[in-house]
């Protein structure tokens, strides 16, 4: 089978750098995007992701897209540059896309994680200067082994995590609140129905942009919502800004 990145390559279509940034990069401030976490529930898999996009100090937009669909069984979560976290989006859906047409079936996860490995590969040189950075994380479901979760570093090497991952300037912050909820919570992650792990990830995005600037949280007025994606053997699905509200209602949380 052609090697689909090898042709988007060939043809000058793939993550292309330009040459004016590489030289001074420090001339150069980029749009950053930060916070997203993936759990596994009861039925399934949780991404979400705040909606703030800076630069430096400054809030460029807070209804940015972190959680996106690449296929009916993927999905990933962007942090760090949107310019790039979204190419590297767009790069995965044709090419699993070219490989489901060429092949006449899907690709496997072991092949969509070696993909998203490769283009990560290609932005290194960005990457090491500090311009165009993603750190994402994919969540997948299996028919046969469930939903699983797996992140990367700038290298593109792939973990798999089984009860959570975030990734993000927030992240360190949520990462040891999930590890506190899973240990000595009184029910594992795992465990949690769809409602109690909605509610829990909308708490880890609150406490996130309390502590983290780069995270923005919840504006009831501006109706500006989290984003959150549920991933489970129906498919992905999208839990509507409805739900959402409702639920910071419930939690007593009506931001201004």
């Amino acid at each position: 089978m052609e090697d689909f990145l090898a042709l988007l390559r060939e043809r000058g279509q793939l993550l292309p750098t330009p040459a004016a940034a590489l030289k001074h990069p420090e001339h150069l401030e980029t749009t950053e995007g930060t916070t997203i976490l993936a759990l596994r529930y009861r039925d399934g898999i949780l991404l979400a992701g705040d909606r703030r996009a800076t630069m430096g100090n400054t809030v460029v937009y807070d209804r940015a897209d972190k959680v996106l669909a690449i296929d009916d069984s993927a999905v990933l979560a962007i942090s760090g540059s949107p310019a790039i976290g979204y190419e590297i989006a767009r790069l995965l859906e044709i090419s699993f896309q070219h490989y489901r047409r060429s092949q006449l079936q899907e690709l496997s996860l072991d092949g969509k994680l070696r993909t998203l490995s490769r283009l990560l590969r290609e932005n290194l040189g960005l990457a090491m200067q500090g311009i165009g950075a993603v750190v994402p994380i994919l969540a997948a479901f299996d028919p046969q082994e469930g939903g699983k979760i797996f992140f990367y570093d700038l290298l593109g090497a792939q973990f798999e995590t089984v009860d959570f991952c975030a990734t993000g300037s927030g992240s360190p912050i949520i990462r040891g609140a999930l590890y506190f909820q899973d240990r000595w919570g009184q029910e594992p992650l795992a465990g949690l129905g769809e409602s109690a792990a909605v509610a829990l990830a909308l708490k880890m995005l609150e406490t996130a942009a309390e502590y983290d600037t780069a995270t923005g949280g919840y504006r009831s007025r501006a109706r500006i919502f989290p984003q959150v994606m549920r991933l489970d053997g129906r498919g992905i699905s999208l839990i509507p800004e409805t739900d959402l509200e409702a639920h910071y209602q419930a939690l007593g949380r009506i931001a201004g």
